[in-house]
């Protein structure tokens, strides 16, 4: 099966462009369970959104594939006598790439466009000469003088707000927002969709998990592992590249777009899962980097593997150039190969597996 052939690319440009922020990611995943809908048995979510497919619903040995489906963005926090609009972070946005970003603002009303502003360069002197944008400092125009204006607008405090901006191709890059972690969303789904090319029988139940809310906490991995309570997890986000100017590899790894998936130990990641992600790999000659999380990795591996009596868990990553911005790149290559490598580890588990240490 072509991986990105014209029906993938068609969801992937629909689902990336789709705004999904924390808290409000309701439209993406319903372009996600769109997409799955003819390779799958079973579709539900729970109370906050996150969505899961199933194939073999009546199986009780249950093994889960997991991204989440939520991108970072920022809330109306104030709305000045100026007409000027303050914001706070929803999740980790970069107060320093703001100024003289565009941005829709969700209203009841639709999307409402704006910019980051910042004082022109000219008028910037003295000890304002190298003034650095700081959450404090940043601020929203939408061409409005008065917070009246604003009003009529439809503009109200805690009305969610995202970067306008579309995926693009680069090269052998995908480029834009939100790939992390959306692009493990169309992962997973191409999983699926490679079970049904290849008439894949599993014998056991595998749901399909898009969590909502992680980019504050886990906490929709946290709520659905409870739901599910599966006998497996795999979960796939994305990780730094560490090639790139300003970050220094011996302190964050060393990760590079092109070498492909990035396996993490960490307490929270089930040695004997990985071991066979590892052998998986060698076998399917997928080539893989590795990296070290000293507590916990960051993403919703830790959600899983501590709920209840402690669901098996494996972190796979997709590395990623400039996290959290608005030019995220990842390399196609390694997109596939994250692919390849969920799909050809989940047809080695065995029904009713364990994976106890002793």
């Amino acid at each position: 099966m072509k991986i990105f052939d014209k029906k993938a690319t068609d969801f992937l440009n629909k689902y990336l462009n789709n705004s999904s922020p924390t808290g409000f990611e309701a439209s993406g995943q319903k372009i996600w369970m769109d997409y799955l809908e003819p390779y799958v048995d079973k579709f539900d979510t729970d109370n906050y959104g996150t969505a899961y497919a199933i194939i073999n619903p009546e199986k009780e040995y249950k093994v889960v594939i997991e991204a989440h489906a939520d991108e970072i963005s920022w809330f109306v926090n104030y709305i000045g006598k100026d007409g000027m609009i303050r914001v706070i972070r929803n999740g980790g946005s970069d107060h320093a790439i703001a100024p003289s970003k565009r941005v829709d603002i969700h209203t009841d009303k639709g999307i409402v466009k704006g910019v980051f502003g910042w004082p022109a360069i000219h008028t910037r002197k003295g000890k304002d000469a190298n003034m650095s944008p700081t959450l404090d400092k940043i601020f929203i125009d939408v061409g409005a003088s008065t917070k009246d204006e604003v009003l009529k607008l439809g503009i109200e405090v805690g009305n969610v707000i995202t970067y306008e901006d579309e995926l693009m191709k680069m090269g052998n890059f995908y480029v834009g927002r939100a790939l992390d972690n959306k692009m493990g969303g169309f992962c997973i789904a191409q999983v699926v969709r490679m079970l049904h090319a290849k008439k894949k029988k599993l014998p056991f139940g595998l749901y399909i998990v898009n969590s909502v809310q992680e980019e504050i906490g886990l906490r929709g991995a946290q709520m659905i592992a409870n739901t599910i309570q599966p006998d497996v997890a795999i979960v796939t986000d994305v990780t730094h590249d560490t090639s790139t100017p300003h970050i220094e590899p011996k302190k964050f790894g060393d990760t590079k777009c092109g070498n492909g998936p990035a396996i993490t130990f960490a307490p929270s990641v089930h040695n004997n899962l990985l071991n066979l992600i590892i052998k998986t790999a060698k076998t399917k000659k997928i080539n893989l980097q590795r990296e070290v999380a000293s507590r916990s990795t960051g993403t919703d591996t830790d959600a899983f593997a501590y709920t209840g009596r402690g669901i098996p868990s494996a972190l796979i990553s997709l590395p990623l150039r400039y996290m959290h911005t608005t030019v995220e790149m990842a390399h196609t290559s390694d997109i596939e190969d994250v692919i390849n490598l969920i799909y050809e580890t989940v047809i080695r588990i065995k029904n009713g597996q364990t994976f106890k240490y002793i």
